[in-house]
């Protein structure tokens, strides 16, 4: 799993891959956000919070936790996800 700074740079290029693999534009994102606030967010100027991002994912018909895993994960491939998954898994069955 990447650090926090990491994180950071990561997010910008999960957004933008979910924004162009759902065929949308930065002005499709409309309703939740201006299209310069979401190339902010593209280019790494802001961070968005978890609300933003929860509303980000819903114009992209996603879960949030979609687009954070692909903040996250390595690569996009099968492995790196099930991962992550794993992860999550174990720290919550922690908690119980």
């Amino acid at each position: 799993m990447p650090p926090a700074k990491e994180i950071h740079n990561k997010l910008p290029a999960a957004l933008k891959a979910a924004r162009t693999a759902r065929g949308l534009t930065q002005e499709d994102f409309g309703v939740v956000s201006s299209r310069t606030y979401v190339s902010t967010l593209e280019r790494g100027i802001q961070s968005p919070t978890l609300a933003k991002i929860e509303q980000l994912a819903h114009t992209l018909g996603m879960h949030p936790l979609t687009l954070l895993t692909m903040a996250y994960a390595k690569s996009m491939t099968v492995e790196d996800v099930q991962q992550i998954q794993t992860l999550v898994s174990q720290e919550l069955s922690k908690l119980r």
